[in-house]
């Protein structure tokens, strides 16, 4: 069975454009696109100026366009869609299950509270609900830029290292530069020791991996704006985070750090759950 990326899908121009980074993605990674919308009371009447009766028939012509326009990108692998009816991030992420996807691709506006279009407003939802990788992406980020330079922030928290072997296939489809971020949010000498020794083992996997990279250590009091202030200075073009992340020395599931980096950055975030022992 081939890789599957799904993609969330509500025909607004902001998850246009997550389709079309899904599809830089796919090509190549080899992968193939599975569209997914979900037919929902609130559906946007900006988008669908229709009766709800026909919204069905205009979203399958909408999705007919879509793949007519982008099949030519993917060579021999498939690009398709599937009509859902429920919750919308539930419908996202059981889809991608049904097709063991490797990868779910949704764009969103983030915090700006543009949100009557149902993609954004579900980001974060998808997100914490996913237990596959997921990238989000905010609307208007550059749709021709490859995956150059990807930034993988670590913590002192367990899980902060399984983001990296998502992190480093991407990094092989595209050839591209890991920068290992060192953050420190203590003087505790063995809180920063134990950073210092998960930057060291994620070096000896890149290097085993033979991924291009680099290492830069920050102290930081908020870990969301000095990850986004370092990934903007090295023009990145995505940040692997976890889900659950240190802040204050403590975890929470999709606490501050996630949400803050999901909702604001305007660069793409790859979002990975931690494995439960």
């Amino acid at each position: 069975m081939s890789k599957i990326i799904v993609v969330g899908i509500d025909f607004s121009d902001c998850s246009i454009n997550a389709l079309e980074h899904a599809i830089s993605i796919a090509r190549n990674a080899k992968a193939g696109v599975r569209m997914v919308w979900v037919n929902h009371l609130d559906y946007s009447k900006e988008i669908f100026a229709t009766e709800p009766d026909n919204v069905v028939a205009e979203a399958t012509e909408r999705f007919n366009e879509l793949v007519k326009t982008y099949r030519y990108h993917l060579g021999e692998q498939k690009i398709d869609y599937v009509l859902r009816k429920g919750k919308v991030y539930r419908e996202i992420c059981n889809a991608a299950a049904e097709v063991k996807a490797f990868l779910i691709v949704i764009g969103t506006h983030g915090s700006s509270g543009f949100e009557e279009f149902w993609i954004g407003s579900n980001a974060n939802r998808i997100v914490s609900s996913s237990k596959i990788p997921i990238i989000t992406i905010r609307g208007g980020v550059d749709i021709h830029t490859d995956l150059k330079r990807i930034v993988v922030p670590l913590d002192s928290t367990i899980c902060t290292r399984e983001k990296l072997p998502m992190a480093a296939l991407l990094a092989k489809y595209f050839h591209s530069e890991i920068h290992l971020l060192g953050l420190f949010t203590t003087q505790a000498d063995d809180l920063r020791y134990r950073i210092k020794n998960y930057v060291a083992q994620a070096e000896e996997y890149l290097k085993e991996n033979e991924i291009r990279y680099k290492i830069a250590y920050l102290e930081a009091d908020n870990i969301t704006d000095e990850t986004l202030k370092y990934a903007e200075s090295i023009k990145a073009n995505l940040i692997a985070i976890m889900t659950e992340q240190e802040i204050s020395i403590t975890n929470l599931l999709l606490g501050p750090y996630a949400l803050q980096m999901v909702n604001h950055s305007p660069i793409p975030v790859l979002s990975i759950h931690p494995e439960k022992p």
